[in-house]
């Protein structure tokens, strides 16, 4: 995670990144990950035989630290905290589980430790407890592994590659049924991602936002429909919401400026969370995709896209649609949860209709995996009932906190 101070950024939309921090980090994974990877194992089990000593010489490291007043140690969240830990912090606090977060030099990273009944624990972001060996940890959110391992295990992904160079991309392009998209290979939140792909000029634009974040940008296929987040927890999927960009439903008599005003009048949209639908170019852009006008008038029922971030900062928005996931859908989820062995997986799923089954319909598959999803998303829909997600963690990493 990039500590340097990032730059307002289009492409970033309302999470940005430092773009120079963010391709070094990229570069420093490629070249140097392959050549540490066969000590991976090694590693793992010398750092299981002296977890008990480490965990306490860095307990007390951290806490002799924090005497100097080089780590702050914060026993609440504030506002530089991300939602996801906030609502772990929340579901900690009502099981008993301490919870404390540590930053170096008062610079917020992410990073934290849990203690119930003896048992400590340091994570970043999400707990993982140490005793186990996470192979996929190494190659989950690469794009292209991810794709290339799914593809072999007859999971639905999207086709395509990733390149380095435009020579590459439009090798690429040509095999690949358009419309595409282009995303950097390495990163989250749909930053830099550029969707509705038609030609080689507007491939060379995507391509130079793709490389701003990474040297390798992915080019697939788009699949055709809603961006669904299935979360995996312990092996099993706890729930599932559609990732909506700025949208409006038709009722048949509305305008679509007139349903963009209606639903900016929506209380939910008045942060902190959920933010107004922005009027500018980008919905112009992408009602012109639609062959729409702002002065069109979609039918009853009709759902309008209006960008194609689903950031909540730009208006996007989030519906719990678990009770309506088709079964086929969900033993897919739970079958890459199975596969990845992985304690926490969030998976990016792009699907017509999540009440059919992917079995029979064209054009959808998994886009992504995500080895540090935010939870939270699941805890605050603009639509349907909140799932307590974060609960579902805390069962598993301490069992004995449920009772």
């Amino acid at each position: 995670m990039s500590i340097l101070f990032p730059k307002p950024c289009a492409d970033c939309g309302s999470a940005p990144v430092n773009h120079w921090s963010e391709r070094t980090e990229a570069r420093i994974l490629y070249y140097f990950l392959p050549v540490f990877k066969p000590l991976s194992k090694f590693v793992f089990w010398l750092g299981k035989l002296l977890s008990p000593i480490n965990n306490k010489i860095l307990y007390y490291l951290i806490l002799f630290l924090a005497r100097l007043k080089i780590l702050q140690i914060k026993n609440k969240p504030d506002e530089k905290n991300n939602w996801r830990s906030r609502v772990l912090w929340e579901e900690a606090e009502k099981r008993g589980i301490i919870m404390k977060e540590i930053r170096p030099f008062g610079v917020y990273i992410d990073n934290y430790w849990s203690e119930f009944k003896g048992k400590r624990y340091f994570f970043e972001g999400l707990p993982r407890p140490n005793g186990q060996f996470y192979p996929a940890l190494e190659w989950m959110d690469d794009k292209s592994e991810m794709s290339r391992r799914f593809l072999k295990q007859g999971f639905p992904v999207a086709r395509g590659g990733v390149i380095k160079t435009f020579k590459q991309a439009k090798k690429v392009f040509v095999d690949l049924v358009k419309p595409v998209i282009t995303k950097p290979n390495e990163g989250s939140r749909s930053r830099h991602t550029t969707i509705h792909i038609i030609n080689e000029a507007e491939l060379l634009v995507a391509f130079k936002k793709g490389k701003q974040l990474c040297p390798w940008v992915a080019i697939q296929e788009e699949l055709v429909g809603s961006v669904y987040r299935a979360t995996v927890i312990n092996r099993k999927l706890v729930a599932v919401l559609r990732r909506d960009p700025a949208c409006v439903v038709g009722n048949g008599i509305s305008n679509v400026k007139q349903l963009i005003t209606k639903e900016n009048k929506n209380p939910l949209r008045q942060g902190p969370l959920f933010h107004i639908i922005p009027e500018d170019k980008t919905v112009t852009e992408e009602l012109a995709y639609q062959n729409l006008t702002w002065e069109s008038v979609p039918g009853k029922d009709k759902r309008i896209a209006l960008g194609t971030k689903t950031s909540r900062g730009v208006g996007g928005g989030i519906a719990n649609v678990t009770a309506q996931t088709h079964p086929d859908n969900i033993k897919l989820f739970n079958d890459v949860g199975a596969y990845l062995n992985d304690p926490i997986v969030g998976i990016d799923f792009i699907i017509a209709d999540i009440k059919k089954s992917w079995c029979d319909t064209p054009r959808c598959g998994i886009i992504e995996c995500n080895s540090l999803p935010f939870i939270d998303l699941h805890h605050f829909p603009l639509e349907g009932e909140p799932v307590n997600v974060a609960s579902k963690v805390w069962d598993w990493v301490y069992p004995a906190s449920a009772n």
